[in-house]
């Protein structure tokens, strides 16, 4: 499970690139009960979302040219610009880099050899999210690709990571944990695009789950707000109740109540 003991190669932070801040601060805070703090002009526009317990995720207007509204995850490094190296050794490239040593912090963002687009953040003062796995934060990061067996070895490459598969009725599911994570350690999961998701237009990319207490009535107050409901809640046995939803503006992202640990 996720925790904020950010050891290297777990997800520290998460932020949306949006076309729309304020609009879509409104429908992320009407949906997880978030508090929103707008950034001024000297942040570029870029805010935060925060629950009791500190920062849940943060916000900013779409920056790259051609980019689609998405949703961005961020693995803990201590050392952005080895990473930054690594990435490129292993076949990813880089989006952007700002390996200054200033607040927040150095940080990269990349595209692995699939397509699918991540970042690293190596912390310093900024301690990253505030709270992680309770409900309306973030408690699981998915990867759909077109080839699991190079995405476990550009990962392992980057991160460390270990890698354990589950085969599934049709699929199999790949779990991922740190480097030397035990068996509770399980941060997220890699899963193949199949050919019938390919046809639906799914193409790699992180995805992220947040926690909440009901995910029918989340789902249900997501489709009021002017988002999409591609996957209606459903049951999966020992893991919980989930649903794929999709912004107003294009973000896909999903939801999840869990089984009780």
């Amino acid at each position: 499970m996720l925790t904020t003991n950010y050891v290297p190669g777990a997800p520290v932070w998460i932020d949306l690139g949006t076309p729309d801040v304020e609009a879509a601060a409104a429908f992320y805070t009407a949906l997880f009960d978030w508090e929103f703090e707008g950034g001024g002009p000297e942040t570029g526009g870029y805010g935060k979302f925060t629950v009791d317990e500190g920062n849940a995720a943060a916000i900013g207007p779409l920056t790259e040219p051609g980019a689609s509204s998405a949703w961005t995850l961020y693995f803990h490094t201590v050392d952005a610009e080895a990473t930054v190296k690594t990435v490129e050794q292993a076949g990813g490239s880089v989006r952007f880099a700002s390996l200054s040593d200033a607040y927040p912090g150095p940080m990269a963002g990349f595209t692995d050899p699939a397509g699918a687009q991540f970042a690293v953040w190596q912390l310093g003062d900024h301690k990253g999210l505030g709270a992680v796995t309770i409900p309306n934060t973030l408690c699981w990061t998915e990867l759909y690709t077109t080839d699991p067996a190079a995405a476990k070895a550009f990962y392992h490459s980057v991160f460390g990571w270990a890698t354990e598969d589950a085969p599934m009725d049709e699929f199999t599911y790949t779990v991922i944990r740190p480097a030397g994570g035990g068996q509770e350690s399980g941060q997220g999961g890699i899963m193949g695009i199949s050919d019938e998701m390919a046809s639906a237009g799914l193409k790699p990319r992180w995805h992220a789950y947040f926690e909440v207490t009901d995910c029918d009535v989340v789902a249900a107050k997501a489709a009021e707000h002017g988002g999409t409901v591609v996957i209606p809640p459903e049951t999966v046995e020992g893991v919980g109740r989930l649903a794929q939803l999709i912004d107003p503006f294009g973000a896909p992202f999903a939801v999840i109540t869990s089984v009780p640990a």
